[in-house]
């Protein structure tokens, strides 16, 4: 405070002083002059101690400026406030220079925003920043609008549709180059697809199109692939809706239709079912049944009730019972089930039982044994990844049509009581080639890039890795189902396949192909084709899929015995009839 009033008072007697001398006339001009420059420079010896950044050369030019104004005035003898106009100048002068600094500033500004914060060296890439994802974005109608059904041969089947694939770089891309990251983790098509695809446009990063699979991946880059989409055909039956009260959405889920989009799935899943043929969106998982389980399924209308079913899951609250045929004679009396579960394989949910596994325990009672098989009621009190299948693989009675389970890949007890023989690698792979030599692997759900990927993390799990999973993965979810976006076409599996003579179409419709069943659209109404003309498929000429005929698979591969019955909570229960294989007079058919 004392500074300051010194400051002032100094200033206020050197400026009058200055001012005083100025006006006893021209003849005394350069005596001002000197004593300008004395009062000026003892000022800024007081100040500049304080205001340091004040200092620089424009205050020597400003200085400098006053004396030439002053030396000028000497020519017209009446202008007698010379010093007072050198004033004004120099204070225009200063304010000019501040705003001429402030301007380049926001200009340098303004150029390093646009450059993601910094300037680009010649050849460098900009990638901008990542988006984040809004979590509460559901799927809507522009997603539901991708394409469309049709029905045949009691199938819903998806006319093909472009898609594009969509993924941030992963830690481990970093540093390598499109084409080494294409040959070791997308193998589902050639290299020479991706360099096709490449030369079309169909491979962009940071939305600008690829024009060489040499670029260098780094932090942050996005990449967009656009593929010409293929879906396996589901049952035909249509979902039949138990209960919609604003509140919760209770359905009857057929076998062989995923919950959500997932692998090779998008349009023949429930949500989007219900998406595109009710116009229901915006729906909150409560639980999940694998794709091949029929029966009830929960969904919540709102975030509240979304959340307070999922404490009553946590809580484990809410009763489900199941109904499944298993193979041979299930003991009539209650049977528990407490062995623990241990994750072997996330990508198709293979599970065993293991010490090292999460505990469960599951309660089982026979209905019914027509001589060959039995249907026995299931009351999960756990929710463990594929419970009540693993438990009854173990206690020797695995459920009929079971894909997993019941295979003969688990050695010659199939896994009762534990006995498997096998690592988990061998495990695997055992699974895969019995499904590979039957020509049923899509029945695992992996794509075949996928498989060799697997079998690498097996290895490396055998060396010490735990492969225990999160307790109870179809816990609920108090969000919005949202888009699933994977970076690579899962469209392809091993099956028997024939080639089509000539290839693909274009989009455009040239090279049509040979006339055959016409199947309808879907209306919401399920009917059976009827033989007109080949339907308006879209075909794509670097399409690999469009190039095979695949052979729609039987109800075998479709349907698995076991029904989510009945859900009940402190204040509800929603259930479903029993369906026609559990009941008694069920007759097995000849595959």
């Amino acid at each position: 405070m004392h500074v300051s009033v010194s400051v002032r008072g100094l200033r206020e007697r050197s400026l009058l002083s200055v001012f005083s001398s100025a006006q006893t006339g021209v003849n005394n001009n350069r005596r001002v002059i000197d004593q300008i420059q004395r009062h000026f420079i003892s000022f800024y010896n007081v100040i500049c101690p304080l205001n340091r950044h004040f200092y620089s050369p424009r205050c020597k030019r400003s200085s400098s400026t006053m004396q030439q104004a002053a030396c000028d005035s000497s020519t017209p003898p009446a202008e007698v406030n010379t010093p007072v106009s050198g004033e004004k100048t120099t204070t225009e002068e200063a304010a000019e220079s501040v705003k001429r600094k402030s301007d380049e500033t926001s200009g340098q500004s303004k150029r390093r925003r646009g450059a993601g914060g910094k300037k680009l060296r010649a050849g460098e890439r900009y990638i901008p920043p990542p988006q984040k994802r809004n979590p509460g974005v559901s799927f809507s109608k522009e997603h539901f609008d991708e394409t469309s059904y049709y029905f045949e041969g009691g199938l819903r089947k998806v006319y093909p549709y472009y898609f594009d694939f969509k993924t941030y770089c992963k830690g481990r891309w970093i540093g390598k180059s499109l084409l080494e990251v294409f040959k070791s983790e997308f193998r589902a098509e050639s290299i020479e697809y991706y360099q096709r695809a490449t030369k079309e446009g169909r491979i962009r990063l940071n939305e600008t199109p690829v024009d060489d699979l040499s670029v260098v991946l780094r932090n942050n880059d996005h990449m967009k692939n656009t593929v010409h989409r293929h879906e396996p055909p589901v049952v035909g039956r249509p979902l039949e809706v138990l209960v919609d009260d604003g509140e919760v959405l209770v359905v009857n889920k057929p076998a062989s239709i995923p919950v959500h989009p997932c692998g090779r799935f998008r349009h023949n899943t429930v949500i989007f079912i219900l998406g595109k043929e009710r116009g229901i969106s915006e729906l909150h998982t409560v639980h999940r049944l694998d794709r091949l389980t029929s029966g009830v399924l929960l969904f919540a209308r709102t975030l509240e009730t979304s959340k307070k079913l999922d404490q009553l899951v946590r809580d484990r609250r809410l009763e489900k019972e199941y109904v499944c045929r298993v193979e041979g004679e299930f003991p009539e009396e209650e049977l528990i089930c407490e062995e623990p579960i241990l994750v072997v394989s996330f990508k198709i949910g293979l599970c065993r039982v293991d010490p090292k596994g999460k505990d469960c325990r599951t309660v089982f009672q026979r209905l019914t044994f027509n001589g060959k098989t039995s249907v026995v009621r299931c009351l999960p009190v756990t929710g463990r990844t594929h419970q009540i299948r693993v438990h009854l693989q173990y206690l020797g009675f695995p459920i009929l049509n079971d894909p997993i389970y019941g295979s003969l890949a688990w050695g010659p007890h199939r896994g009762r009581g534990g006995l498997v023989g096998k690592s988990n690698e061998e495990l695997f792979q055992a699974l895969v080639e019995e499904h590979r030599s039957q020509e049923s692997l899509h029945l695992l759900d992996i794509p075949d890039d996928e498989i060799e990927q697997e079998a690498e993390k097996n290895k490396t799990s055998e060396k010490g890795q735990s492969l225990d999973g999160p307790s109870e993965p179809n816990r609920s979810a108090a969000s919005h189902q949202t888009d699933t976006q994977v970076p690579a076409c899962g469209s392809s599996s091993s099956e028997t396949v024939d080639k089509v003579s000539q290839g693909c179409t274009d989009p455009d419709g040239n090279n049509a192909s040979s006339p055959k069943t016409q199947p309808n659209k879907s209306n919401g109404n399920q009917t059976e084709a009827t033989t007109l003309k080949s339907p308006p498929e879209t075909r794509d000429h670097l399409c690999s899929e469009c190039k095979l005929v695949r052979p729609d698979p039987t109800e075998k591969e479709l349907i698995m015995y076991l029904h989510a019955l009945r859900y009940k909570g402190p204040d509800f229960e929603y259930s479903t009839s029993l369906p026609d294989w559990a009941k008694e007079d069920w007759v097995e058919a000849d595959w």
